[in-house]
């Protein structure tokens, strides 16, 4: 079985790129199985299509507009995702679209696919996240290792590095 955790976002926009910013999380939290494929999409569009495709689960993180407030972490099974791209706020997201159907074309769609999304507050032009969007990190990466931990992969934290005595 092949898993696909991408992390999607402008980094340059503060919590647009704050996909990218959890997986980051996740991968430095913890020890990721050699089936599970942490990504970096970052504003990827086409070129995520051997990436993605023929993998069996799509574990997508994304800044993502729902109608929640600011800062909520929230969780969108396949069918609810389509919807979420008819009211884009960045250009990735039109590429994410466009990827996942040409895969349904060429007949290599993901076998499931689960967006975590946090809710941004500030788009503007910073490449830190904003104090809210940052205090609900850990809570976007716990989302995505309880998805990981649900298809299979118990996840084991990483020992923090040994603290050399001089």
């Amino acid at each position: 079985m092949r898993v696909v955790v991408l992390g999607l976002g402008n980094i340059l926009l503060r919590d647009e790129g704050v996909g990218v910013r959890v997986v980051e999380a996740l991968a430095a939290r913890y020890a990721i199985p050699a089936e599970v494929e942490v990504v970096d999409g970052g504003t990827s569009g086409m070129d995520l299509l051997n990436t993605l495709a023929g993998c069996d689960h799509l574990l997508i993180c994304d800044a993502a507009r729902t109608g929640a407030p600011p800062a909520s972490v929230v969780k969108l099974a396949a069918a609810e995702i389509p919807a979420l791209f008819l009211t884009r706020f960045s250009p990735h997201q039109l590429g994410l679209a466009d990827v996942l159907a040409t895969l349904v074309l060429t007949g290599e769609a993901p076998g499931s696919i689960t967006l975590v999304g946090v809710v941004p507050l500030d788009l503007e032009l910073g490449i830190e996240l904003s104090f809210e969007v940052s205090a609900v990190l850990g809570q976007a990466v716990e989302c995505l290792a309880t998805e990981l931990r649900g298809l299979g992969y118990p996840l084991a934290p990483k020992r923090p590095a040994a603290i050399a005595v001089i």
